[in-house]
């Protein structure tokens, strides 16, 4: 018996056990494993808490001094928790999260065996770095490398099995400064942020201190009977069906989006939730999404450090918790093809230390007035850096989904709905026009001059927009479901202070020549809405002529990875990023060879799969069937029955042969190509041979092996199909 076979008896001769969660209030179990302020209080002396409040409130750096202190009481929290080791946990440019386990037991000089955890074990580390990518900033026989505790980011107990491992979430730097982790430039670009906002914001209100970035990520997933999975050599190894016939039924029924939770993955839910409850990420929201075996999973949104670190949490975490309940969580953009791929959306928006929301409307027209320069600002910064927005997304798995199935083009716009836009066009135009009242909640404009009035949440959603305005924050739609979230979101922020940098040495050369501040303001914001206007759109993204305007407009449409990367080292990027302090030229030089690396690699693997199923699964299938065929049409002959007995039988023969023709010379010209592409020594050049590759040979191959999964036995077909794995639980 094949696996697939085996799978889906296992599967359906008796109910899979479900892993029970007993009914528990979230609110009795929230942040029970994180060392918060809450629990700090409990455990530190006073000194050593201050210490602690300034250096999470105030982004200050820890004081040494105090460190150990630090160090003792969440050693004694822990260890009250059943706590054995402690790890420096990280997340380092594979893209996944990185841990060294460490012992609190050590031995003194006299053989005394004790428990121990000081202030420099807290603080700083050294990992072995030799395996980890650097984008060629050392050597691999240069091994050292160092992990700093991350203050804003908070301790946790992670629970597996019976062990509880002590978390310290840390930054991971090279042994020369340079960073090698997606949280340090993430940290530089939300304090280049905090200082740019603070000093527009200072504007319209002084008691403004501190600006913080805020997020909300959402996060679509696949869920697949593990058996099913397993039986599939490229969702092992790829994380996406290369081959794979649509079924009858897909998505074109719509009846999977928010209906009822199946019980097994409602059960699955549940724990993983639990577990997230315990780590004090905060979710709020489970439903179906669209495509058949699709779910979302959304939080109460966060200060961006924070929610980054607990999106990737998460993800560890539901992959961990899936296998308890048999099943196999896959975040690939685009794990089969002709349905909907996984986004993570990232809403984003910015909130002071006095509680305000800079990116919602207000009440009064001072507070009007920081909005729109907060709005404008936003759409400046990613009309002006649209490229290097668009290459924070760019991937090998989002290469698949971008474009189609209710996932935003390549193209990056941002859609503000029709009644901001009606504003801005007033504001440019300076006419008085007023909107018909439509809401009850109407907030008027009054900055002196007649400026409509703004029908407060009364934006529509538009889902093929990359970059879309939802009432009170812009909802970045084109980042990809495996994509780490500080990727974007560093990029993100950063545009947007170097955006505000300027805004504010325009506003303030108004003011020195006379102007009042209000009307330099104003005068600032609307030469900003003609400057970015071109990025503005409201229709809709997969039409060919949103595409020729967009050309028209002069936006860029890079649809694939290698070519994308390129903005990430423009003198613009590099002037960008170091004027910031986010990155050094070395380090962005880095992480363009990285992610073209990754690109490269991935690629690759999907290539060596493809060849290796269609030679040792599909082929002999198609060959047994074959020759049954020629079996039965034997039989026919020698009974003496006529040609027309066995025409069908022929017609199939010979269709079979002519795919398997194709794909095996097809098969031959790939493998061909991949050695020329590897004898590439330029990554850039390399990236580009691959992308060819994969335009040249991926789906012409699928085709092929696609319609023989229709005219294969399905008793001799060896892979699951997509009506087994997108149905089946």
């Amino acid at each position: 018996m094949s696996l697939r076979f085996k799978a889906i008896t296992d599967l359906t001769a008796e109910a899979v056990e479900m892993k029970q969660v007993g009914a528990t209030k979230v609110t009795a179990i929230f942040g029970e494993n994180v060392f918060t302020l809450k629990t700090a209080r409990q455990y530190l002396t006073d000194d050593s808490y201050k210490s602690l409040v300034s250096s999470i409130k105030g982004a200050k750096k820890i004081d040494r001094a105090v460190a150990g202190q630090v160090a003792n009481g969440i050693k004694a929290w822990a260890e009250e928790k059943g706590v054995t080791h402690y790890t420096h946990w990280f997340q380092p440019l594979t893209g996944t999260t990185a841990e060294k386990h460490d012992s609190f037991f050590t031995l003194k000089s006299d053989g005394t065996a004790i428990e121990e955890f000081d202030g420099a074990a807290l603080i700083q580390q050294e990992p072995d770095a030799s395996s980890f990518p650097s984008g060629g900033l050392r050597a691999t026989f240069e091994a050292r490398g160092y992990t700093a505790w991350d203050p804003s980011s908070p301790p946790f107990i992670m629970e597996i099995g019976q062990g509880k491992t002590l978390c310290i979430p840390t930054i991971f730097i090279s042994y020369t400064g340079e960073s090698l982790d997606y949280k340090a430039p993430l940290l530089k670009a939300l304090e280049a942020l905090n200082n740019a906002a603070v000093d527009v914001a200072y504007y319209f209100d002084r008691n403004i201190t501190r600006v913080t970035p805020t997020l909300g990520w959402e996060q679509e997933y696949f869920l697949v009977d593990e058996g099913l999975a397993n039986a599939r050599p490229d969702l092992v190894q790829c994380g996406r069906t290369v081959f794979g016939a649509s079924p009858a039924k897909g998505q074109q029924l719509e009846d999977h989006y928010f209906g009822s939770i199946p019980e097994r993955v409602y059960a699955f839910m549940r724990d993983f939730e639990t577990e997230c409850y315990k780590l004090g990420i905060p979710l709020k929201t489970r439903h179906n999404e669209v495509a058949p075996s699709q779910f979302e999973v959304a939080p109460i949104f966060e200060e961006v450090g924070v929610a980054v670190d607990h999106n990737s949490l998460m993800m560890d975490i539901m992959e961990r918790v899936s296998r308890r309940h048999g099943l196999k969580v896959l975040m690939h953009e685009k794990p089969f093809a002709g349905i909907n791929g996984n986004g993570k959306h990232n809403n984003w928006s910015m909130a002071t230390d006095t509680g305000i929301n800079l990116l919602s409307p207000g009440k009064t027209p001072k507070t009007n007035l920081m909005f729109l320069t907060f709005f404008v600002n936003t759409i400046k910064a990613v009309h002006d850096y649209a490229d290097v927005l668009r290459s924070s997304i760019a991937s090998a798995g989002n290469d698949h989904r971008l474009g189609a199935n209710e996932a935003p083009p390549a193209i990056i716009s941002v859609f503000i709905g029709k009644y901001l836009t009606k504003v801005l066009e007033d504001i440019e135009s300076r006419v008085g026009a007023k909107f018909d009242e439509q809401d009850e909640a109407i907030l008027k404009l009054d900055i002196h001059r007649s400026i409509p009035e703004l029908l407060l949440d009364n934006t529509d959603r538009n889902r093929t927009s990359p970059f879309a305005f939802t009432g009170n924050k812009f909802e970045f739609r084109a980042v990809g479901s495996a994509t780490n979230c500080a990727s974007p979101m560093t990029v993100l922020n950063v545009i947007m202070a170097e955006t505000l940098k300027k805004f504010k040495v325009d506003v303030e050369e108004l003011i020195k020549g006379g102007e009042k501040k209000d009307i330099a303001i104003m005068q600032v914001i609307q030469r900003y809405i003609v400057e970015s206007k071109s990025v503005l759109f409201e229709g809709d993204g997969y039409s060919d002529a949103w595409h020729q305007e967009a050309a028209k407009r002069g936006l860029q449409n890079i649809p694939t990875t290698p070519l994308a990367l390129d903005a990430m080292v423009t003198d613009k990027a590099k002037a960008l990023f170091t004027s910031n302090n986010v990155y050094t030229k070395p380090e962005l030089e880095a992480r363009h060879e990285i992610e073209l690396e990754k690109y490269i690699k991935k690629v690759q693997i999907e290539a060596r799969i493809i060849g290796d199923l269609a030679l040792n699964h599909i082929i002999p299938a198609a060959v047994k069937y074959q020759n049954d065929l020629l079996a039965n049409i034997t039989g026919l002959k020698s009974a003496g029955l006529p040609a027309s007995a066995y025409d069908s039988q022929l017609t199939i023969v010979t269709e079979i042969s002519e795919h398997i023709q194709v794909i095996c010379k097809k098969v031959d010209e790939l493998v061909e190509a991949r050695k020329v592409a590897n004898a590439i020594e330029h990554s850039r050049e390399k990236a580009i041979s691959y992308n060819t590759i994969k335009d040249n040979f991926f789906d012409t191959i699928r085709y092929h092996v696609d319609k023989l999964e229709h005219l294969v036995d399905d008793d001799l077909w060896t892979l699951p199909k997509y009506r087994e794995m997108l149905f089946l639980r």
